[in-house]
């Protein structure tokens, strides 16, 4: 059926951040050289000034947590590629009434660190930068934050850094924060054997920023940098960033940080109703794509497939697909997202959205019976439209923004045709579109922390035969704005 997610035997070191307890963050991640976004010496592909237009930039909606922030309900974010050159990131955001958490956990080929680290050089190795403006802001200023986290098997305060924006650029700093390193692979600092990847989990005190804890609703800028050595000869000159136009030196092309998940009620009671779905197996309306580690003999793979063609694969005619991901970043190739578009010509011109439903129907999911969790499945915004015959991991538009999500039960036994109806609330999302005159376009992601998270979905290409399994958008409206 699809693919069975396991440890991986011959991978020989294990240092994963935990889930629990302490805890509690487009698509090309290009660098850049702007006007009033200065790289700081990085050299880069330019990108147009108008990305950072406040209106475009990503945002991320990070959940606020009573106590211990759970791992696999932080708000989900990505950025980069997955190539044998670049690294790709999933990003987990949340917070609670103490700190923020933000873990970025990154898929590379070759794992180094500096065995000698001085702060001023630590960005020459592979590390992240976390960027934080919390006055929401546009310019440098003493509300800017950069701490700076390189890849080391320990919480050496070596490996760390921390600097707060003034008139005159950043100041070095003595805060509290923690920064968590994770690694999977065969060594660091070894080129014998390729490596899968690595993590880092940044908990930051709001005393540390010297704020109060952000009531909800409240925004702040953020960013995301990704700095990656494959050569221990060669330091990097580039790196990968969330949003692709962030650089360090300026806040205006970071991204947006909202407090809170966004909420959408309506009091008005619904006069019109309409429900949205492929009607034939060969219709292009609702088109969706899984992209990933979607086939079972290719999750893993071998090393030249998951560096070379597993990003790079399109599956828009598969008739179902998995939702995947888990806090082991050794297994990425069995990591899964999930795109589908609704066109909305079907609500009448001015009407109020009142509220809209997204169901799916489930058939299925990875691991033995007993070995699944729960998983709590997030819907996001895509950035940008695709095409159903040539989405693949590496070009599928970033999300704009998380709206929520929605816990999916394992299954003890397969259930019969059609499935198991599970339903996502994307009234924010279905307004938002409609009043923008564009179809709704979502993602569907989870941020997993256990093995064996995979669960399996029909989509709209299974055949006539299954149309009550297809993807169903149901919308109520009421007349007027």
């Amino acid at each position: 059926m699809r693919a069975r997610v396991t440890k991986r035997t011959f991978l020989r070191r294990l240092r994963l951040l935990p889930i629990a307890g302490a805890i509690g963050l487009l698509c090309a991640g290009y660098l850049l050289t702007l006007a009033g976004c200065s790289s700081g010496g990085l050299a880069g592909v330019p990108v147009p000034r108008d990305r950072c237009d406040l209106a475009s930039l990503p945002r991320i909606n990070a959940p606020q947590f009573a106590g211990a922030i759970p791992f696999e309900q932080c708000a989900i974010a990505w950025f980069g590629q997955v190539s044998p050159t670049r690294n790709y990131a999933d990003i987990r955001v949340g917070y609670n009434a103490g700190e923020l958490y933000v873990y970025v956990a990154i898929f590379d080929r070759h794992l180094w660190y500096d065995e000698n680290p001085q702060a001023e050089t630590l960005t020459q190795w592979d590390a992240v930068t976390l960027l934080i403006d919390t006055s929401g802001g546009e310019r440098m200023s003493s509300s800017c934050w950069r701490f700076v986290a390189q890849l080391y098997g320990d919480r050496d305060q070596r490996y760390r850094a921390a600097y707060r924006g003034s008139v005159a650029g950043w100041q070095r700093v003595e805060v509290p924060f923690d920064a968590k390193p994770g690694w999977r692979g065969n060594a660091l600092n070894n080129d014998d054997d390729t490596d899968r990847g690595w993590a880092m989990g940044f908990t930051i005190p709001f005393s540390s920023l010297q704020v109060a804890p952000p009531a909800e609703g409240t925004t702040w800028r953020l960013a995301i940098l990704v700095h990656d050595r494959d050569d221990p000869r060669v330091a990097p000159t580039t790196y990968q960033a969330w949003p692709p136009a962030a650089t360090q030196n300026s806040p205006l092309c970071w991204g947006i940080l909202r407090f809170g998940l966004p909420t959408y009620q309506v009091a008005a009671q619904p006069t019109g109703y309409t429900v949205i779905r492929r009607p034939e197996q060969n219709s292009p309306l609702v088109p969706d794509a899984d992209v990933g580690g979607v086939i079972a003999n290719q999750c893993p793979g071998d090393e030249y497939h998951i560096w070379n063609e597993w990003g790079n694969r399109n599956y828009g005619n598969a008739p179902d697909f998995n939702i995947q991901n888990q806090s082991d970043v050794a297994d990425w190739p069995c990591f899964s997202k999930y795109y589908v578009t609704f066109p909305l010509d079907s609500i009448p011109s001015g009407k109020t959205i009142v509220r809209a439903r997204l169901t799916l129907h489930q058939f299925g999911n990875a691991g033995e019976p007993g070995q699944a969790k729960p998983s709590w499945i997030q819907v996001l915004i895509a950035s940008a439209d695709w095409r159903e015959d040539a989405i693949t991991w590496n070009n599928a538009p970033l999300a704009y923004e998380n709206i929520g999500g929605s816990w999916v039960q394992p299954l003890a036994q397969h259930p019969g045709w059609p499935g198991v109806p599970r339903t996502w609330d994307v009234s924010y999302a279905v307004a938002r579109a409609y009043a923008l005159k564009q179809p709704l376009r979502l993602i569907l992601y989870s941020a997993d922390s256990d093995y064996h998270s995979g669960k399996y979905f029909v989509s709209s290409d299974t055949g006539d035969w299954n149309v009550e399994g297809r993807p169903k958008l149901e919308v109520w409206w009421a007349d007027g704005r």
